[in-house]
């Protein structure tokens, strides 16, 4: 499967290039973008060019679009390390007035579909805060199993705040929900 453009029903995600970088830098340092998940620290520019760099082999962003071209999310996939070997997880954060019409599961299958049509993985997961009710939704209308609270698990605006872990696994996902096997 070459990568350039997954294309969904309602949108498409396209690997994020540098030319994007001016936008997913004022996109993360915008406080509504995340939400109360935002961290609150400030990214420059410079500094979201030098991970981008570093990260190609370790990450992959795609910025999510609609069919009309208009750029209303981001959404990665990046390894983790584990003694069981590499785990693959997902992010993702949709501009808010793009939030609750179903694009963020859109997003979530095609990646998914990408992920196990195109690499030998066990397993997807995705880590959220408790409190994130709305990202529980999407994960979940995915076909993603909630696995269990990690207590205490990150830090965010000064307190230790719980995780939700969800997981999709292979053998859970069967077939594409969204891409097709010659895609």
């Amino acid at each position: 499967m070459v990568l350039g453009v997954l294309e969904g029903k309602s949108v498409n995600l396209r690997v994020m290039e540098k030319e994007d970088l001016p936008l997913f830098a004022e996109w993360v340092n915008k406080p509504e973008f995340f939400g109360e998940y935002n961290p609150l620290r400030q990214i420059s520019k410079a500094e979201i060019e030098k991970d981008f760099d570093k990260s190609a082999l370790e990450q992959t962003g795609f910025i999510i679009e609609k069919k009309d071209g208009s750029k209303i999310g981001y959404i990665c996939h990046f390894i983790l390390a584990h003694p069981a070997g590499k785990l693959l997880e997902i992010g993702y954060s949709l501009v808010p007035n793009e939030r609750g019409k179903g694009n963020g599961t859109e997003a979530v299958e095609i990646m998914v579909d990408y992920l196990f049509l195109s690499k030998d993985m066990t397993r997807v997961q995705a880590c959220t805060d408790t409190r994130n009710h709305a990202s529980q939704k999407v994960l979940e209308k995915a076909g993603f199993k909630k696995e269990g609270t990690m207590r205490k698990y990150f830090f965010l605006r000064g307190e230790l705040r719980d995780a939700c872990m969800y997981s999709i696994l292979r053998e859970g996902w069967k077939e594409p929900k969204i891409l097709t096997r010659t895609s």
